[in-house]
């Protein structure tokens, strides 16, 4: 079984420069899987998504207070709330909106080629492209996995940053010499479901499966040949001259988002925690001062206070009874700028925009709506630039699949992939920029900047046959052929109509 796994993992010999002599192909794998698996580069990337879905480290937060020695210990008989106010995934869906939030536009000069892109980007590679955009957010980057179904049909298959350990050719991060992903799977042993790792390495013969048993590898003995390989045709495996593995980057260091507003994100939840916590400090569990108590000690006081809502306490001749708060006041006002202060710097470390911003009031021109854009706008800047790359790859995967099967070489066609940002915008204002430009720039271009039009090119199409429809309209009203031949069917039909009566 060792030998089988030495044999296959020397298939990625000549493409990985390990770099140590002494060490074979597995362990190797195994210890490059191992530090990836718990580096602080992976731990931020599933924070990223842990964050996004709602789990935060305030979650796991305890109350404290200074012991008897000096130091922090829990307590428990205090209010602990938890209260967690997204930011953070409110930023990342924004901004995946802000540039995949609409259809992307594509330009070929090349009819048929465009036709053949519009089938494969359709609605569901839309739906892929946009979660892959949330995962580099929240990642730094993700990967998109192009595949052929069981159906035969071509596909793309997003993966999350967390789960690929890119192996790269060069510092730019521009080559990728292969790839391993580490992923969790459902097996049964009878009926109990058990959870184990899964690992899958990416080379140029194909992908090679195994289990990793704590830091073990062993092969993956339910995985069949056929299956190891990247495409399969007439049964007989063929793969891809590239790593079929694309990335999506948010940005060229490949940072996750969270990584710049961990600390507001964390702010806001521990102000919003701590301000609940102390408006429910009440008679039961505030600070008590007691004068004359009449019981034994103060656990038994609180249990009396808690139970039945009252306390004994004496009078004599040396001391008065009573109990006293003493009462701490919460300015609500604190927290509150404290709070606004935390979200406009997390929106500003986000290079997001505030939909409440004031230059949004009344009927905001479009300088105002490009003010407040600015900052993500400058981010989508950089992640287009990221996704105009990936997208070379994808088109080259693409085209050898049209040429596989058939459909043409269209390997050296220009391709441009126009992003259409989901910006606020004046309409009225523009449509009268666009009004004002006739005459001035060709209609393509205006019909283009129309803030209702998504197509350019349909919308166009549209036009030639509205004014050819009223053309022919106007040549049968002014044609005084037509109008003779229109009243000779009628008077022919009238003539008809009296003989009928006959």
């Amino acid at each position: 079984m060792l030998n089988g796994i030495k044999n296959a993992l020397s298939r990625i010999s000549n493409l990985i420069r390990f770099g140590f002599k002494k060490i074979n192909n597995k362990e190797f794998l195994e210890q490059e899987i191992m530090r990836w698996k718990g580096s602080p580069e992976r731990i931020m990337q599933i924070k990223g998504q842990l964050y996004y879905q709602n789990e935060h480290d305030i979650l796991t937060r305890k109350r404290t207070m200074i012991g008897e020695d000096g130091k922090l210990q829990e307590v428990e008989n205090l209010p602990n709330n938890r209260v967690i106010d997204n930011q953070y995934a409110k930023m990342v869906n924004q901004k995946a909106n802000y540039l995949f939030g609409q259809p992307f536009a594509i330009e070929c000069k090349n009819e048929q080629y465009a036709e053949l892109l519009k089938k494969i980007f359709n609605k569901q590679f839309m739906k892929i492209l946009k979660h892959g955009g949330k995962a580099a957010l929240n990642h730094g980057i993700s990967w998109l996995y192009p595949y052929y179904t069981k159906d035969g049909e071509f596909s793309f298959q997003m993966f999350p940053g967390y789960e690929i350990f890119p192996i790269w050719e060069n510092s730019e991060h521009t080559i990728l010499a292969g790839a391993i992903r580490l992923y969790l799977a459902t097996s049964y042993e009878g009926i109990t479901p058990t959870i184990m790792e899964k690992v899958e390495v990416f080379d140029m013969q194909g992908i090679h499966c195994y289990i990793l048993d704590g830091n073990m590898l062993m092969p993956d003995l339910t995985v069949k040949e056929q299956d190891c390989a990247y495409v399969m045709n007439n049964s007989k495996p063929l793969n891809w001259i590239k790593i079929p593995l694309i990335p999506l980057k948010a940005n060229e260091s490949e940072t996750p988002l969270l990584k710049r507003v961990k600390s507001l994100q964390d702010g806001i939840n521990v102000m919003l925690s701590d301000f609940e916590n102390n408006m429910q400090q009440d008679a039961r569990n505030t600070i008590l001062v007691l004068k004359n108590y009449d019981g034994q000690n103060l656990g038994e006081f609180r249990h009396n206070l808690a139970t039945y809502g009252v306390v004994k306490v004496r009078n004599d001749d040396s001391a008065k009874g009573g109990v006293e708060t003493l009462e701490i006041s919460v300015n609500s006002e604190n927290y509150k700028t404290i709070l606004e202060m935390f979200k406009k710097a997390l929106i500003e470390n986000a290079m997001g925009y505030d939909a409440k911003d004031d230059r949004l009031s009344g009927n905001p021109n479009q300088m105002n709506i490009q003010s407040m854009y600015s900052d993500i706008d400058l981010d989508a800047n950089d992640m287009e630039t990221e996704f105009q790359a990936a997208f070379e790859d994808i088109l080259w995967f693409i085209n050898a699949h049209l040429v596989n099967t058939g459909q043409g070489d269209f390997e050296g066609e220009e391709v441009n992939i126009i992003f259409n940002r989901d910006i606020l915008m004046n309409e009225s204002e523009i449509i009268d920029n666009c009004q004002k430009s006739v005459g001035i720039l060709s209609d393509e271009t205006i019909i283009g900047q129309h803030p209702w039009v998504d197509d350019p090119k349909t919308e166009i199409e549209r036009l030639e046959k509205q004014k050819q429809k009223e053309q022919q309209e106007v040549d049968k009203q002014y044609n005084p052929f037509e109008q003779q031949k229109n009243q000779e069917d009628i008077n022919q039909g009238n003539s008809d109509g009296d003989i009928d009566e006959e």
